[in-house]
């Protein structure tokens, strides 16, 4: 059995594509995992299973969403060793800032880093982005809502093709806490 993080796109937020917790819990079972749980109400679940492949846990929790709310939404799974990774690999100081500061938005694939050669970085300053595995690192020091530059990093000329969720770094590391063994 792997412990796996299902982050979903773009649920419960603004009145849009509202997806109860308690539904997704469900869901996740009647789909034959196992240890579901849910973390904050802005589509974060974690489960185990026996399948191995993450993109075919996502691609049936899609169908399944679809199915039963009649909406689509994006889906990632990640299991442990991928979102520690990603909590390792951050090329920020993580321990000296506060979550609203730093994000990570989560690809379902590795996007061209040609995507990002237009943009004028020392526009952006001190806000700052890199690229890690499948993802992208945001420090914005004002906080998420404030950002200039996530804007620019979340249109559709990035973005295109891909499924594409972030989240602040609170979240990112307790994902990574949840799926540990």
């Amino acid at each position: 059995m792997t412990l796996y993080a299902a982050l979903l796109r773009g649920i419960n937020v603004g009145g849009s594509k509202k997806l109860p917790m308690a539904e997704l819990r469900d869901l996740l079972g009647e789909l034959g995992h196992g240890d579901v749980r849910t973390h904050l109400q802005s589509g974060n679940a974690v489960f185990s299973s026996d399948d191995s492949d993450p993109d075919a846990l996502a691609a049936a929790l899609e169908k399944a969403i679809a199915a039963r709310f009649g909406f689509d939404v994006g889906c990632l799974v990640r299991d442990h060793g991928y979102l520690q990774g990603i909590v390792d690999a951050c090329p920020f100081p993580a321990d000296s800032l506060e979550g609203k500061q730093l994000h990570v938005t989560y690809f379902s694939a590795d996007p061209d880093p040609e995507r990002f050669a237009g943009i004028d970085t020392a526009r952006y300053l001190p806000e700052e982005f890199r690229l890690g595995d499948r993802a992208l690192y945001l420090y914005a020091p004002e906080g998420l809502g404030k950002s200039t530059l996530a804007p620019v990093l979340s249109r559709p000329a990035v973005t295109k093709g891909l499924i594409a969720t972030s989240r602040n770094w609170n979240t990112v590391s307790k994902l990574a806490e949840l799926t540990h063994g």
